[in-house]
């Protein structure tokens, strides 16, 4: 099967152990009918805002062995 190596792929195979564990917490909801409200609207959406390998390992405990791909935008810049 082929791998990919890359300069400095030692340093980083390991790191997702080096990340911390964070819990998502519940900021705001979006409907047609109420627009954007605190209290959770049951959607079974979720939106998450920040670093990648830390929103991934925040979603491991609700979604561990159940999702078959994840897409993740990649990042960019604001000017």
């Amino acid at each position: 099967m082929p791998t990919l190596h890359w300069i400095g792929k030692d340093k980083v195979v390991s790191h997702h152990q080096d990340v911390p564990y964070r819990v998502l917490e519940h900021k705001y909801g979006f409907t047609s009918d109420k627009g954007e409200q605190t209290e959770s609207t049951n959607s079974g959406n979720k939106i998450i805002h920040g670093d990648n390998l830390e929103a991934l390992k925040s979603l491991l405990p609700e979604y561990e062995g159940k999702v078959k791909c994840i897409y993740i935008d990649p990042p960019y810049t604001h000017r």
